[in-house]
């Protein structure tokens, strides 16, 4: 992957739920759920590559930390806002289960669950390929998900949801995430291509479409 296209991809990656492609049922329900603070302590986001569950998720982490208080449209612009948009949040934990796999100190992350934030309202667990989690990690996420703390918030997200406990399935609400159509994906590249002020031929740009087979990030 080039460093341009990696440049070009964090750039459109989407900060509000507005600029989210598809999976409209998923995001009108998460707004709904934050409008009227009716906030679960586990969320699970499923879904082939690329079509979202990580980005949702952090939408997710700034609108329940937003410094203007929790909101579906969080302001984008106070520290935290910035802080998680940068990657730089104290209180969102991002583990990568598939590079952590069998490793003690991700069952030691998740036992510390207890402590309360550094700064936010929330200490929020962003775990992504959380099959991949070992036996004493998902014991220990169990552990937390069984009686979680107040302050406690935790976004899962996986392509192989049926590799999970059913015990984990069972304490998260479950969002599963639709591969992109191909309007999707062609109005998004079109949009980024007159952004740019990039020229490009509509075939050509129908194809890149289809080559993303419903992934936006593929695409």
């Amino acid at each position: 992957m080039s460093e341009h296209y990696q440049v070009l991809a964090r750039k459109y990656r989407p900060h509000t739920f507005n600029e989210m492609v598809g999976q409209t049922h998923t995001v009108k329900t998460l707004i709904n759920a934050l409008d009227a603070n009716n906030l679960h302590h586990g969320f699970l986001f499923t879904g082939t590559r690329g079509v979202g569950k990580t980005t949702i998720a952090r939408i997710f982490a700034k609108s329940i930390n937003c410094e203007q208080g929790v909101s579906s449209k969080p302001c984008g612009t106070c520290a935290t806002c910035i802080e998680i948009d940068q990657g730089q949040s104290v209180d969102l934990i991002e583990l990568d289960a598939a590079s952590h796999t069998g490793v003690d100190n991700m069952r030691d992350i998740l036992e510390n669950a207890q402590y309360m934030p550094t700064k936010n309202r929330y200490k929020i667990y962003l775990i992504d390929e959380v099959h991949m989690l070992s036996k004493s990690s998902f014991n220990a996420l169990l552990k937390t998900l069984e009686e979680p703390p107040e302050h406690i918030k935790f976004l899962l997200a996986t392509t192989d949801p049926q590799k999970l406990p059913v015990t984990v399935l069972s304490r998260c609400l479950q969002f599963t995430l639709q591969k992109l159509t191909h309007e999707e994906i062609l109005g998004q590249l079109k949009f980024i291509m007159e952004t740019e002020g990039f020229e490009y031929e509509e075939l050509a740009l129908s194809q890149i479409a289809d080559f993303g087979n419903g992934s936006m990030r593929d695409a």
